[in-house]
Formats: C-alpha cells, sequence, structure tokens
C-alpha cells in the first residue's frame, strides 16, 4: 500500500526519474484491486451509467483520478530500464506491442545512473562517483 501511496501522493504527474519494479507493480496491484471495488460499488448501489454498461460513476470517477498517475508510473518504469516514455505507444501494435510492453516492464533496473537519473535500487550509482572524483 506504501508504493500505491507514493505513487499518488509523492509523484502524481512526475514523469522524470526512474521507478523500480516493485514501485510498478505494487502500485498495479492496487489499481486493480480498488478498480474491482468500484466496479463492486456501482454494482451494488445501483449507479451503472447504462443497462449495457457494467460500470458506473464510481469507477469512472477512479479511473479517470488514477490516469495520470498510472501513466507517469509507467514512463518512469520503462526510464528505468533505459528506454524513453515514448515506448508506452509501442502498445498500439496489436497484440505484438502488448507483449512487448509486458517484457519491457518486466525487465530489470539498467544498472547504475541513466540519463534519467540514478539507480532506484542503489546498484551502481557510485560508479559514477567514483569516475567522476579519479578525472
Amino acid at each position: 500500500m506504501n508504493w500505491y501511496l507514493k505513487v499518488i501522493k509523492e509523484h502524481y504527474a512526475d514523469f522524470s526519474g526512474r521507478a523500480r519494479r516493485t514501485e510498478y507493480w505494487m502500485f498495479i496491484l492496487f489499481q486493480i484491486i480498488f478498480a474491482i471495488v468500484a466496479l463492486i460499488l456501482d454494482g451494488v448501489l445501483g449507479m451503472s451509467l447504462s443497462s449495457d454498461l457494467a460500470y458506473g460513476w464510481i469507477y469512472l470517477i477512479y479511473i479517470l483520478a488514477t490516469f495520470l498517475p498510472s501513466l507517469a508510473v509507467t514512463v518512469r518504469r520503462l526510464h528505468d530500464i533505459g528506454k524513453s516514455g515514448w515506448w508506452y505507444f509501442i502498445s498500439i501494435v496489436p497484440l505484438i506491442g502488448s507483449i512487448w510492453l509486458l517484457v519491457l516492464l518486466c525487465s530489470d533496473s539498467e544498472p547504475g545512473p541513466n540519463k534519467w537519473g540514478n539507480n532506484p535500487k542503489e546498484i551502481g550509482n557510485d560508479s559514477l562517483i567514483d569516475s567522476i572524483g579519479t578525472e
């Protein structure tokens, strides 16, 4: 839950920096849990938008409120593996794009600092300091 709150409170629309796998996947886990709870509440309270739709106002408001943080954490996750946030659009390619994005999101962090910041796992970050100090 702390990872979810960190994304919502500290990095709501922060597209810079890096996000570890743990931060990304814990956010996604709680995002799914809360979306299911919103769907259930909509069903129990009878708040569906129309008879054809399974979701209602609670789900719609929740998804709209968390769209920016979920996009931002995905971009930061791509930064962590050394890819630009524009790689998110690989998911537009039917079937293959979504699978490739999933593979990228599951990949391990790029060791050491990259152009988006230090490694959030703090692995290899001292190599940059050592190389600057010896010049």
